[in-house]
């Protein structure tokens, strides 16, 4: 019966695992539609010559994120993950820009 459990339970494993990794590709697909919207917006700010950076928007964008999540990740981890991607997509528009 113990062998049986085990199975029953590397099944069950690798079922969730394997909606961990569509999951996986779904965000990655997201990032970089996000990714792709930022250099728009980076070529309209161009043309406008107006900064990269808008520290409005960064924390508008960062306060809305966190009074939508309802967890289990903390409000303090899904801000870090935003201002790592919302930092990536800064230096692709600032590299893109030259």
């Amino acid at each position: 019966m113990r062998r049986d459990s085990h199975r029953s339970s590397g099944s069950k494993l690798s079922a969730v695992r394997r909606q961990i990794d569509r999951l996986d590709g779904q965000l990655l697909r997201l990032m970089n539609r996000r990714a792709q919207l930022a250099l728009k917006i980076g070529r309209l700010k161009k043309r406008k010559k107006w900064p990269v950076f808008d520290a409005a928007r960064e924390a508008f964008v960062l306060h809305r994120i966190a009074r939508a999540n309802h967890g289990p990740l903390s409000t303090n981890a899904v801000r870090h993950i935003f201002q790592a991607i919302l930092s990536e997509c800064r230096r692709r528009e600032r590299s893109s820009n030259r």
